[in-house]
């Protein structure tokens, strides 16, 4: 089809985040008549990106920079690209770029911005206070502050936060999406799997922040009972550019194979959630963890906390339990529970699929998306 003149920039801090969390959004984009160009750094991924006919701008992101003066430079260079390319919608994804390019597109001069609030991050995860905090703190207020902008959180305490800080100026370009939607033809539900062990995942990078401590430790108080009939499986990368990264190192200290297990980075989710009997995500704060509404989709009975964006994927004895963060020893008693009751496992298995359908369909968040997107176009043009 012929292309549309209006430009589309989605803005995301590294190439694979963007395939993983936001390419839908991108091709129905195109196909809908916008000329796509995604800017994010560039770690190899950036012919895989072009390939569905998609701009593509390399820029100096760093997900965990500290140095100021290279922050700095991120300003500037989408400050450089908004005014060369005047783009009609810029789309920031993740609250780094929504910061540095909010600044950008306000020196820009360009109206059209929407910050995808996907999650707060470390800053904001167990009652971190500190320059670092505060000094975030000060560039979100000097960013977000304006009635321009508009906002998509995925829960409803992020979103909470920000009208504390005083930070929502226009509550009618405030939207709620949750996550960034799982494909439901490709993620089918699958009966949970034959075998002489129950199988139990954790899929995650490996933080400290996503309760990797607290999954193993509850598998450890189990094992007496349980070492011969349950594997505990880990399933996720190690992320050196995290504050809250385990070391492979240390993680691998924490594990006692064949119990407890670190398969690392697995590509087809799919297969691995449908390989386990039950899913577990301690985490103590997401914006809604693509990893539990991909296991809903699949059929699976979820323990997670009781945690902004976590919370949203349970509904508490329907589809899965909540665990207060940090408590190893109630989370070791669900576990042991679900062990115990295949009924209740099938049965929390189908609910979740069930919940995946009515609300983290990928088709939803596209076409909410885009709605979004010919709302900011048309109010413009009034």
């Amino acid at each position: 089809m012929q292309r549309n003149t209006k430009k589309l920039f989605i803005v995301v801090n590294v190439d694979w985040f963007f395939l993983s969390h936001r390419l839908p959004i991108a091709i129905a984009a195109n196909a809908a008549g916008y000329d796509v160009t995604v800017v994010c750094n560039d770690t190899g991924y950036a012919d895989e990106i072009r390939k569905y006919d998609l701009n593509f701008i390399d820029s100096p992101f760093t997900r965990s920079g500290t140095n100021i003066f290279e922050e700095l430079s991120i300003v500037r260079f989408l400050t450089k690209l908004y005014k060369k390319h005047n783009p009609d919608i810029i789309h920031h994804v993740t609250l780094k770029p929504a910061i540095y390019g909010s600044l950008a597109a306000k020196r820009a001069k360009i109206g059209n911005v929407i910050n995808a609030i996907s999650g707060l991050g470390y800053n904001f995860t167990n009652g971190r206070k500190g320059i670092k905090q505060s000094i975030l703190n000060l560039l979100l207020k000097k960013s977000f502050r304006s009635q321009k902008l508009h906002f998509i959180f995925q829960n409803p305490d992020d979103l909470a936060i920000f009208k504390h800080m005083g930070l929502i100026k226009n509550e009618s370009k405030i939207h709620i999406i949750k996550g960034s939607g799982v494909n439901l033809s490709e993620f089918v539900f699958r009966e949970e799997p034959a075998g002489n062990k129950l199988q139990i995942l954790l899929p995650a990078r490996m933080l400290y922040d996503k309760g990797v401590a607290e999954f193993i430790m509850a598998a450890k108080k189990l094992k007496e009972q349980y070492h011969d009939v349950v594997s505990f499986n880990l399933a996720g990368s190690i992320d050196l550019n995290n504050p809250a990264a385990i070391s492979e190192t240390d993680l691998n200290k924490l594990l006692d194979p064949p119990y407890i297990n670190w398969i690392g980075y697995q590509k087809e989710m799919d297969k691995v959630l449908a390989a386990n009997h039950i899913v577990v995500l301690p985490s103590y704060r997401e914006g809604l963890p693509k990893s539990l509404i991909e296991a809903c989709a699949i059929g699976r009975p979820i323990i997670t906390t009781d945690a902004p964006g976590c919370r949203e994927c349970v509904r508490v004895d329907y589809n899965g339990f909540l665990v207060p963060v940090k408590d190893h020893v109630l989370l070791a008693q669900y576990l042991e529970k679900l062990i115990n009751n295949r009924e209740l496992r099938v049965t929390m298995g189908h609910n979740s699929r069930k919940m995946a359908e009515d609300e983290f369909s990928i088709e939803n968040v596209v076409k909410s998306t885009l709605n979004i997107y010919s709302l900011m176009l048309n109010t413009n043009s009034l």
